[in-house]
C-alpha cells in the first residue's frame, strides 16, 4: 500500500468517526454507561462484591493512579483501569502514535500523528466518560518537568492536594525508570514497575514500597550500575520485538495486583515474572539494599526500621455446630494419628430365637488364650472335658 493510498484510508476512517459521533449514538452509550450503577443487578464488576470476592467494590472510584508510559503495557493498563471505573487516571508520555505501534491492542491508524497521551485520552473518554483522565504531555527525566512530575504525583489524586494512590511505571528504559524510582524515594510513596524484555518472550511486575523493600536502584542492571548511557547500547537498524500477546499478559497481570492493591483482596505479589516460552511465572520478593546509591533509600529504610512492628494475631473462631445437618452416607471423619479398634458386630436372631450364649470380644478372647499360653499349670495333656469347663467360666 503506497503512503497516498494509506493516507485516503485514514481520511476515510475519520470521516466515518465523525458520521458516528454526529449520529446520537454516543450519547446513547454515555446514557448506558450511566445506568450501570450498583444498584444494576448485572453489573458484572459489582458481582465481585456480591460473591464476596471485594469488600467495597464501590471505593474504586475513590482511587487515582498515575500511569507512566502509554506504550505498549501503559495503553492497555489504562484502558483496562479505565473499564474497571478507576476514579482518575494521570497519564504521562512525551511521545507520538506512529503507524508501527498498530501492533499494539489500544491505538487506531487514525490516531497517527496524535501524541499518546491525548490520543488515549480521546479513547478512554468514549469507553467511560465517568473516569476523569489528565494528560501530561513532557518526558519526565529532564531536570524542569522532573520537579513537574514530583508535584503532580504529590498533589493530584482525586481530591486536589492528596497524592495519587499508585504510581505505575510502563515505560520501556532505565532512564524513565530511574526517574519514577527517585520521586517515588523522596515521597515515600508506593509504586508499581513492569517491563517486557526485547525479545518479546517475557516480562514481569514489581511492587516497590520505599524502605521496605528494594527499590529500583538497589540491584540495577550492568546499564546502571556502570552509569552507562543507554543510547550507546542501540544498533542502527535495530529495534526490541513486540508482541500483543505478551504486553496485553503483563498489563492484564498489573492491573490485576493494582486491583488487589487499591481494594484490599487477595495476595499482592511483591514480584511476578512471566516467562512465555515454558509458561514459568516466579514469585519472589526482594529486600531493600543497605548500601544503595539512593540517598532517599537510605533514608526511608532508616525511617521503616525504627516504626515499631506490629504482630498480627488471626484468632480462629470454633464453632461447634456441625458442617452439615444431613448425613446420609453415614461418613465419619476419623483421626489417623492413633489406631481405631474394630467394633465387633452385634449378633441379631431372627424373631422367636435367641442365641446360647453370646461370643466374647476377640480381644477377651485373645487375653485368655495369652495367658493360658504363659500359664505354668498349662500343660499338653489337659482333658477335653476340662477345656469345655474352662469355657463355659468365661
Amino acid at each position: 500500500m503506497s503512503m497516498e493510498e494509506l493516507k485516503r484510508e485514514v481520511a476515510e476512517l475519520k470521516n466515518e468517526l465523525a458520521k458516528y459521533k454526529s449520529s446520537g449514538k454516543r450519547e446513547k452509550i454515555e446514557k448506558m454507561s450511566a445506568e450501570v450503577v450498583d444498584s444494576n443487578p448485572y453489573s458484572r464488576l459489582m458481582a465481585l462484591q456480591r460473591m464476596g470476592i471485594v469488600q467495597n467494590y464501590e471505593r474504586i472510584r475513590e482511587k487515582s493512579v498515575a500511569v507512566v508510559g502509554v506504550g505498549g503495557v501503559g495503553s492497555v493498563t489504562a484502558d483496562m483501569l479505565t473499564r474497571c471505573g478507576i476514579g482518575k487516571l494521570i497519564l504521562f508520555d512525551y511521545d507520538k502514535v506512529e503507524l508501527a505501534n498498530m501492533n499494539r491492542l489500544f491505538f487506531t491508524p487514525d490516531q497517527a500523528g496524535l501524541s499518546k497521551v491525548e490520543a488515549a485520552a480521546r479513547t478512554l473518554n468514549f469507553i467511560n466518560p465517568d473516569v476523569k483522565i489528565e494528560t501530561n504531555n513532557y518526558n519526565i527525566t529532564t531536570v524542569d518537568h522532573f520537579d513537574e512530575f514530583l508535584a503532580t504525583i504529590q498533589s493530584g489524586g482525586l481530591t486536589e492536594g492528596t497524592p495519587v494512590d499508585l504510581v505505575l511505571s510502563c515505560v520501556d528504559n532505565f532512564e524513565a525508570r530511574m526517574a519514577i524510582n527517585a520521586a517515588c524515594n523522596e515521597l515515600g510513596m508506593n509504586w508499581m514497575e513492569s517491563g517486557v524484555s526485547e525479545n518479546a518472550v517475557s516480562g514481569h511486575i514489581q511492587l516497590i514500597k520505599p524502605g521496605e523493600s528494594a527499590c529500583f536502584g538497589c540491584a540495577p542492571p550492568l546499564v546502571v550500575a556502570e552509569n552507562i548511557d543507554e543510547k550507546t547500547l542501540k544498533r542502527e537498524g535495530v529495534c526490541a520485538a513486540s508482541l500483543p500477546t505478551t504486553m496485553g499478559i503483563v498489563a492484564g497481570m498489573l492491573v490485576q495486583n493494582t486491583l488487589k492493591y487499591l481494594l484490599g483482596f487477595g495476595e499482592v505479589s511483591d514480584y511476578l515474572g512471566y516467562n512465555a516460552l515454558n509458561d514459568f511465572f516466579p514469585k519472589m520478593s526482594l529486600k531493600p539494599n543497605p548500601q544503595c546509591e539512593d540517598r532517599q533509600c537510605v533514608l526511608r529504610q532508616q525511617e521503616f526500621a525504627a516504626k515499631p512492628k506490629v504482630v498480627k494475631e488471626e484468632v480462629l473462631a470454633v464453632d461447634d455446630a456441625p458442617l452439615h445437618e444431613s448425613n446420609e452416607f453415614g461418613i465419619e471423619l476419623v483421626d489417623e494419628s492413633a489406631p481405631v479398634a474394630p467394633t465387633p458386630p452385634v449378633s441379631q436372631a431372627v424373631g422367636g430365637l435367641r442365641y446360647a450364649y453370646e461370643a466374647p470380644p476377640p480381644d477377651l478372647v485373645s487375653d485368655v488364650a495369652g495367658a493360658a499360653a504363659v500359664s505354668p499349670t498349662a500343660s499338653d495333656d489337659v482333658s477335653l472335658e476340662d477345656l469345655m469347663a474352662q469355657m463355659k467360666s468365661i
